[in-house]
């Protein structure tokens, strides 16, 4: 198993926990007072893109080992010629080729386009109770920055203020809560999704959103993620909470009825109890069968009046990948998300999440091949993003380019929750009367956050951006978290588009999988990406021999 360092002394970036491929902790605290890049990031922003103590010091990389099969096994190559993607207006010139001037919007879409401003988009934000926390931070960070943001499976259904009747949602207010935040500050880049599972569906998730919010929202329906092979989960600790989960039509483990369960509760050898969502398409014994009922339900949303539907699966073998990227195609669906084990979630089986499904790298090298085959008979195939334990700047590269083209945007879960976390503490301490409505976990700044400043403006390095953006009068109304959201999404943007001009790409089409390589034979037999010294051989070779 490949094990990755905690810390970075150029950088000075340290994780608190043990460290996955994604440079996150495998497990992400609310309360952590740092101070890995991600979290660093969305304080100081694009300085972390250069190594720390400049004109002390010297650096010199430490990652030229590339073990095993992963994304951090794949380089991307850069050019010492010629520019490519140029948007209109900008020569070829060295002054108009500059890193500032790549262009790193995108859009995804089958007939009404999705606009936004850097590829990247939020993971499913459902009924897991640190969603709901942070959720001010997320979606009004989202929509400055004007990226989609998703909100995930059963928020309605776990609300104990909705009201259900006869089946029906009629009235669903944390949902309306997240709705709305998020449009509040809308400017037309992004979109805001309402995800889809079997209780979902079954409430009336669809019916009451189209109803009360027409068609500015994005329905995205679910087969599954790459955190876990069941569905969504949370846990509750209140037995009555339980009880009502129970009642509203969801598998509650324990059972909260049995007479011994609640004796345990009682005498407290339960502590908890595990909500869990029904698998789909369990009535079906085939992929023709699966079609069929897939196709029914685009239907029926399309009568319902909804014109964007997109599709999440997650790492399913491979014939369940095959059907989601081909009915997606078929049913002209505006973007299929595809989620690899290796990425997170706010709740599953941790056994499970480490030892099922079939990692990101792997699944997302077939998802591109089994978009091709579909390009070559004729297809126009769905957009797609992929998803699965991104982080960084050249993680989004590295899937766009993988992807490429099909790809137009990158699914990134835990990492763009970090700066709702970081942000919402600083607010507490900063504003004591603030802390329990924006959840702060601290009592006073750590030493990781004063030597970086002691007021909101010296912290965050994107809070004057944010104030142009939104006014003076309305800073007051910014939760700090997405002022950290904004400052994190500003060093990626920055990052990328770096990255992006050492390629000579000064746009997202222009990217393609021939900016990358693979640095072991593995990987290069499972992507299908040439081994680094193999690249571009022939014109080495050419070259040579003129």
């Amino acid at each position: 198993m490949i094990s990755w360092s905690k810390s970075n002394d150029v950088l000075g970036t340290v994780n608190r926990g043990n460290p996955a491929e994604s440079g996150l902790c495998t497990l992400c605290r609310a309360d952590c007072q740092g101070r890995c890049e991600t979290w660093l990031s969305s304080l100081i922003g694009r300085k972390m893109l250069y190594p720390r103590d400049f004109g002390t010091v010297t650096a010199g990389s430490g990652n030229t080992t590339h073990l095993g099969i992963s994304y951090n096994s794949l380089r991307i190559l850069g050019y010492n010629y010629g520019a490519s993607g140029l948007k209109e207006g900008l020569s070829n010139s060295p002054d108009d080729c500059i890193f500032p001037n790549v262009d790193i919007t995108t859009e995804f879409g089958c007939s009404e386009k999705i606009k936004a401003s850097m590829p990247i988009m939020t993971g499913a934000l459902g009924s897991t109770f640190i969603a709901a926390k942070y959720w001010d931070s997320l979606a009004i960070g989202a929509a400055l920055v004007g990226i989609p943001i998703v909100i995930g499976e059963n928020v309605a259904g776990v609300d104990r203020n909705a009201v259900i009747e006869n089946g029906r949602i009629k009235i669903a207010p944390e949902l309306d809560r997240r709705i709305e935040t998020y449009l509040r500050y809308h400017d037309g880049y992004g979109a805001i999704f309402v995800q889809l599972n079997v209780e979902d569906s079954r409430n009336g998730v669809a019916e009451y959103v189209i109803e009360k919010y027409g068609d500015q929202i994005v329905v995205e329906l679910k087969w599954g993620q790459g955190a876990k092979c069941i569905g969504g989960e949370i846990q509750v600790r209140d037995i009555e909470y339980a009880l009502f989960l129970k009642k509203r039509g969801y598998v509650v483990d324990p059972d909260p009825e049995k007479p011994e369960v609640v004796e345990g509760y009682k005498s407290g050898a339960i502590k908890s109890f595990a909500r869990h969502s029904r698998l789909g398409y369990t009535n079906l014994s085939s992929p023709e069968e699966v079609r069929e009922e897939f196709m029914k339900t685009i239907e029926y949303l399309r009568k319902l009046g909804y014109k964007r539907i997109t599709l999440k699966t997650g790492s399913y073998s491979v014939d369940g990948l095959a059907m989601a990227i081909k009915y997606a195609t078929e049913a002209n669906l505006d973007l299929l998300t595809i989620d690899g084990s290796g990425g997170g979630t706010g709740m599953s089986p941790w056994n499970m999440m480490e030892t099922w499904g079939i990692p990101s790298i792997l699944l997302h090298s077939k998802a591109y091949e089994y978009a091709s085959i579909l390009k070559n008979k004729g297809y126009k195939v769905v957009d797609m993003a992929f998803a699965g334990g991104f982080a960084r700047e050249d993680h989004i590269f590295k899937a766009l380019a993988l992807g490429a083209p099909f790809v137009k945007v990158v699914c990134m879960g835990r990492a763009l929750m970090i700066p709702a976390f970081v942000g919402s503490n600083i607010e507490g301490v900063l504003h004591p009367e603030r802390k329990s409505k924006v959840n702060g976990n601290w009592d006073s700044l750590p030493s990781t956050v004063s030597q970086i400043g002691l007021k909101a403006e010296e912290i965050f390095a994107g809070y004057h951006e944010v104030k142009k953006k939104v006014g003076e009068d309305e800073m007051k109304n910014i939760p700090y978290g997405a002022i950290a959201f904004w400052t994190l999404a500003d060093k990626l943007s920055a990052g990328l588009k770096q990255l992006m001009a050492g390629a000579r790409k000064f746009s997202l089409e222009a990217i393609s999988r021939e900016d990358i390589a693979s640095c072991n034979r593995e990987t290069e037999r499972e992507t299908k990406i040439p081994f680094i010294t193999e690249t571009r051989e022939e014109i080495a070779l050419k070259i040579l021999n003129s």
